[in-house]
């Protein structure tokens, strides 16, 4: 529950708060850019960027509590939407992929033979890549390749990259575990019920089987958009994920290396952030599994 709480915290941070923050406190966005000007600290005016190309550094320093980066850019408000960016790459992912495996967990588990054989083999192909390594040829795939499908845009300037090639990913992660559900369901006496009183393949796997894999889905959802957001900002970092010029966690720790030894906090602070978010997300996860499934832990110590 605190868990919950602490991540609707870094979403609110994120959306409205970003907003708050960057025009009511802070008095301008994520990419203004103040490398020549100076703010008050203490009494004494201090150089955002120091001639030798240093930020200022975190402090009470009027708008910079973090910091600038090395272009003067406030750390905060770069971090704050960076986070919108993470975080709707993140969830989005999430969705697509639940929605990817759950059309192909449901017909594998329910009909099993020919159905449930092609449709683990594709699963296992794409489960035999390393998923970072897949999520590098997937996303260089689509930059090189723009493609155009109606009001639908996917380019090197589009977010719809990270969000498709995380989604693909990472669909047998949650296919597999929902496909054993599915097969342990099919013959349950509800299913052979509504099969006897005529209900088709279809309104059965809907009407019948889905909601009771709902619970499963929902807590390897929650795992997911953890992952998903730990791939974007690796991606982000290779280059190869959200557009380098929208902010985003994994952008800003990729901008920021370089100056890891004179200005570590460029990287340690959307760090703090992807790792924040991410534990929440986990433990959050983990609460949710055992208050929709108390019994799942005792299974596993059984099983073991």
């Amino acid at each position: 529950m605190i868990a919950g709480i602490l991540f609707l915290l870094v979403v609110f941070a994120c959306f409205p708060g970003a907003s708050i923050w960057s025009s009511a406190i802070a008095h301008r966005g994520p990419d203004v850019q103040n490398l020549q000007g100076t703010i008050d600290s203490g009494g004494e005016q201090v150089e955002v960027v120091a001639a030798d190309g240093t930020p200022i550094g975190p402090g009470l320093r009027g708008a910079y509590m973090l910091g600038a980066d090395s272009n003067g850019r406030d750390l905060m408000v770069r971090i704050l939407y960076g986070g919108r960016t993470s975080l709707t790459v993140g969830i989005l992912s999430a969705l697509l992929c639940t929605l990817f495996a759950l059309l192909l967990a449901l017909p594998a588990g329910y009909f099993g033979g020919k159905t449930d054989s092609v449709i683990s083999s594709t699963l296992d192909l794409i489960w035999s890549f390393p998923v970072y390594l897949l999520a590098v040829a997937l996303s260089a795939s689509l930059v090189v390749n723009e493609i155009n499908i109606g009001w639908i845009h996917i380019g090197s300037s589009s977010l719809l990259i990270p969000i498709v090639v995380i989604a693909v990913v990472f669909v047998p992660y949650l296919a597999r575990p929902i496909r054993a559900e599915v097969m342990a369901l099919r013959d349950r006496e509800f299913v052979q019920a509504a099969a006897a009183h005529g209900a088709g393949a279809t309104r059965i796997m809907v009407r019948e089987i889905l909601p009771n894999v709902f619970a499963t889905t929902l807590v390897l959802f929650t795992l997911i958009v953890a992952g998903n957001i730990l791939v974007e900002a690796a991606l982000s970092f290779l280059g190869v994920g959200v557009p380098v010029l929208t902010p985003s966690w994994g952008n800003i720790i990729q901008q920021g290396y370089t100056t890891i030894v004179t200005a570590p906090w460029q990287t340690i602070a959307p760090g703090l952030a992807i790792m924040f978010t991410a534990i929440t997300l986990n433990v959050f996860g983990d609460g949710l599994r055992d208050a929709l499934d108390p019994q799942a832990e005792v299974r596993g110590i059984e099983m073991r």
